[in-house]
């Protein structure tokens, strides 16, 4: 009876109870790994992908059957979009599933930043003088300047926190006309230059590749932080680390790398005003809880004949009529 059903193929895990869900709908296939060649082996007998992992480019030409692929986050440079439109694959994303707590990484390395409580926390009785004077030389976010590259879903509940705790906001991007109340544009010299805190919230686009440069990080204020959590190739990375190395630059959060997973050698040991974590600022229970139940959903709904709520490529459709 299973052989039956229709096989759901994940490149990586889902929540259990929303697995539990799909599986009593399709025959639901865990990739062991997400290695290219993996991939690429099993999606032949798939007809639904569920992409949590980069896809190899030529992905598309190994399926036989395949109705379909659900974007488990948001972003959608993981999967080769121009072979998805090509082939009239239609393509789903769970919008504004983790924008919750991408936001609270940004604000919570803001505070890491330029007020770190595991830095001013107490060991052991002697540390209070110490403590005390280090919390001196620390400064607020009030009245300091946010600058958002990307005002979209993310950028825009950034700037509503930001507003909240009496920043000034400037936003870099496409559509002026719909930045949000209190955001005000900004071109991107005047938004590197003025800004005290940057968050990188845009796309992965030609336009973006690389757009934090030498020349950019040297506009910077030499106290300004940097927050990344778009994409590692928006930066280039051996500027920022130079920058940060020469003490132009006040510190970086970087969530998202180059590579991933990091090498060994990818960023140097000593550098203590750049935190690192390994892609997770849209990762919490809440959020995997959210984005895996819309997956599902999505699932079924095209295993119903249905069409996608959340549609990434509309224009298959318009092409087929």
């Amino acid at each position: 009876m299973a052989l039956d059903l229709p096989v759901v193929l994940l490149t990586d895990p889902i929540q259990a109870d929303e697995h539990a869900r799909l599986a009593r709908h399709a025959r639901v296939v865990v990739a062991p790994d997400a290695r290219a060649d993996t991939l690429r082996g099993l999606i032949a007998d798939a007809d639904v992908l569920v992409v949590r992992s980069r896809l190899p480019e030529d992905i598309f030409d190994h399926q036989t059957r395949l109705k379909g692929v659900v974007r488990h986050g948001v972003g959608v440079d993981l999967i080769p979009m121009r072979q998805a439109n090509a082939l009239k694959i239609p393509v789903a994303n769970m919008p504004g599933s983790n924008t919750a707590s991408v936001v609270e990484y940004c604000v919570n390395a803001m505070f890491d930043l330029y007020r770190s409580m595991q830095a001013l926390a107490l060991r052991d009785a002697s540390d209070w003088s110490d403590r005390r004077a280090q919390a001196d030389r620390t400064l607020e976010l009030h009245e300091r300047t946010l600058g958002i590259v990307g005002v979209g879903t993310i950028g825009s509940a950034l700037a509503k926190v930001a507003l909240a705790l009496g920043m000034k906001v400037i936003g870099l991007t496409r559509r002026p006309e719909s930045l949000p109340a209190g955001v005000d544009p900004a071109s991107k010299a005047d938004l590197f230059a003025q800004a005290d805190v940057v968050v990188l919230a845009c796309p992965l686009t030609p336009e973006t590749r690389g757009m934090v440069d030498a020349t950019t990080l040297a506009a910077m204020k030499p106290d300004a932080v940097l927050i990344n959590v778009s994409r590692g190739p928006v930066v280039d990375t051996a500027a920022l680390l130079q920058a940060l190395e020469n003490g132009r630059l006040g510190g970086a959060a970087l969530d998202v790398h180059d590579v991933q997973p990091i090498p060994e050698d990818l960023y140097p040991q000593a550098l203590p005003r750049l935190l690192l974590t390994p892609h997770v600022a849209g990762i919490t229970r809440s959020s995997m809880t959210r984005m895996s139940r819309g997956t599902v959903d999505e699932v079924l709904r095209l295993l119903r004949g249905e069409r996608y709520a959340n549609l990434v490529n509309p224009q298959i459709y318009e092409q087929a009529s």
